[in-house]
C-alpha cells in the first residue's frame, strides 16, 4: 500500500479544524502556511515513509504549483500531489509545466485533477460552464495533455478546447501519474478513460466498495484499471481512549453557531461527494461514529474529505486493512496539527502495517555504517 500526506496551504495549521474550500472557511490558524513551517511537514512526512504529499487548489488556499515548486528543494524523495483545475490553463501549457516540473524535480510529480470546485468559484476564475460543461471538458484536456505527454504532435477540435500543431520539446520523465475523484455519472466517466487512481473520500467501508466497482466496471468498458485510493483524515494514538479524547477536544473546539454557518454553505455545494459528507455527519454532534473507528466530526466544519480513522494505532491499521479488502491501495491523509499527526501515524500504525506485510518504506535507511576501527585489532 501507499499512504500520503498533506501540506495544509488553506491559512495554516493548528490544533483545531481549520478548513476551507467548497465556499466556506472555518477556524484560526496558529501554523501559517509558510514555506520552514511546510518544509518542516514534508521533511517529516519524507522521513516517516509517506509517498507523495498533497496540496490543494482553490481560492482559500495558496497556489500548489507555485508552492510546491518551493518546497521541492527542501526534500529528497517525497513526491507532490499537486491538485490543478484543468479548465484554467491550457493543456499545452499544463502539460509542459508539469513535464518541466517532473523533469526538474527528479520524478516527483503526481497531479490531482480537479474539474471545478463550486460554480460561483469557477466564474471568479472566469469560468462559466455548468459542472457537467466542465467534465465534458476535462476529458478533452486530459486526453490532449495525454497524447502530448506521449510525444505526438497534436491538433485537437473539440467542444470546448481546440489546438493545432501542438507538440512538447521536453516529455516527462516519468509521466506523472493522475489522481482523479468525483461522485457524479459525469465523473465516473472522465475517470474510467484518464486516470491512474481513483480517489474517494472516506465513506464506511461498504459505500466505498460501491464506488470501487462503479469505476472498476467502466474502467473495464475502456479497457483500462485503475488503482483506488482514500482522502480522510486520522486521529491515532497509543490508547483508544486517548485517540477519542482527541476526537472530543476537537468537537469542542466547534461552536454550535459554526456548525450552523458552515453547513448553510455547505448545502449549496454542487458536489455529489459533498453531499454525502453531509448525509454522513446530518449536521449533528451526536451519532459521529458512522463506522467502527470512523468518525464523521471533521465534515461538521469542513468542506471536502470529512471523516477520520480513529483509534489506536492497532484498531486503525484494522480499519485499513478493512479498507483494502474492498480494493483501496493508497490513503491520503492528514491531521490537526498535520506536523505532529505525521508522526503520530508514521511511528504508530506504519510499523505496524509493516508488520502484516502490508506496506514498505519506499527508502528504508541504510544499514549502520561501521564505524571506522570500531571493533578491530589495531596492527602491530
Amino acid at each position: 500500500m501507499k499512504f500520503h500526506w498533506f501540506l495544509p496551504t488553506n491559512g495554516g495549521d493548528g490544533r483545531h479544524v481549520v478548513s476551507g474550500g467548497h465556499g466556506v472557511e472555518h477556524g484560526a490558524a496558529g501554523r501559517p502556511a509558510s514555506v520552514p513551517y511546510l518544509g518542516q511537514i514534508a521533511r517529516s512526512a519524507e522521513q516517516l515513509g509517506f509517498e507523495a504529499a498533497l496540496t490543494p487548489t482553490g481560492a482559500w488556499c495558496e497556489d500548489a504549483w507555485l508552492t510546491t515548486a518551493m518546497l521541492a528543494p527542501l526534500s529528497e524523495r517525497l513526491k507532490f500531489l499537486v491538485a490543478f483545475r484543468p479548465g484554467l490553463t491550457s493543456p499545452t501549457l499544463a502539460a509542459q509545466m508539469a513535464a518541466t516540473f517532473q523533469n526538474l524535480s527528479g520524478g516527483r510529480l503526481l497531479l490531482n485533477v480537479v474539474t471545478g470546485g463550486e460554480s460561483h468559484e469557477q466564474r471568479a476564475y472566469g469560468d462559466f460552464l455548468d459542472k457537467d460543461a466542465r467534465y465534458e471538458r476535462c476529458g478533452e484536456f486530459l486526453a490532449i495533455v495525454r497524447r502530448l505527454w506521449a510525444g505526438e504532435e497534436v491538433t485537437y477540435a473539440g467542444r470546448h478546447l481546440r489546438v493545432d500543431q501542438a507538440r512538447l520539446q521536453h516529455l516527462p520523465d516519468p509521466v506523472p501519474e493522475i489522481y482523479f475523484g468525483g461522485s457524479s455519472p459525469a465523473a465516473g466517466q472522465v475517470a474510467a478513460e484518464h486516470a491512474d487512481v481513483y480517489l474517494t473520500w472516506g465513506e464506511p467501508p461498504a459505500a466505498v466498495a460501491k464506488k470501487v466497482q462503479w469505476i472498476r466496471e467502466l474502467a473495464e468498458q475502456q479497457g483500462r484499471e485503475l488503482s483506488y485510493g482514500l482522502r480522510v483524515h486520522t486521529i491515532s494514538r497509543d490508547t483508544s481512549e486517548e485517540a477519542w479524547a482527541e476526537a472530543d477536544r476537537l468537537l469542542e473546539g466547534i461552536s454550535d453557531e459554526d456548525i450552523r454557518r458552515v453547513q448553510e454553505g455547505l448545502k449549496r455545494s454542487e458536489s455529489v461527494g459533498q453531499k454525502n459528507m453531509l448525509a454522513l455527519n446530518n449536521g449533528s454532534r451526536d451519532g459521529l461514529e458512522i463506522h467502527p473507528h470512523l468518525w464523521a466530526g471533521v465534515g461538521l466544519v469542513r468542506g471536502g474529505a470529512g471523516t477520520a480513522l480513529v483509534g489506536s494505532h492497532e484498531e486503525v491499521a484494522d480499519l485499513i486493512e478493512e479498507y483494502r479488502s474492498v480494493g483501496i491501495s493508497e490513503l491520503v491523509l492528514s491531521a490537526y496539527p498535520h506536523l505532529e499527526g505525521a508522526y503520530q501515524f508514521g511511528e504508530g500504525v506504519l510499523p505496524i502495517l509493516e508488520k502484516r506485510g502490508l506496506w514498505t518504506h519506499p527508502a528504508p535507511v541504510a544499514a549502520q555504517a561501521s564505524v571506522p576501527f570500531g571493533g578491530q585489532r589495531a596492527a602491530s
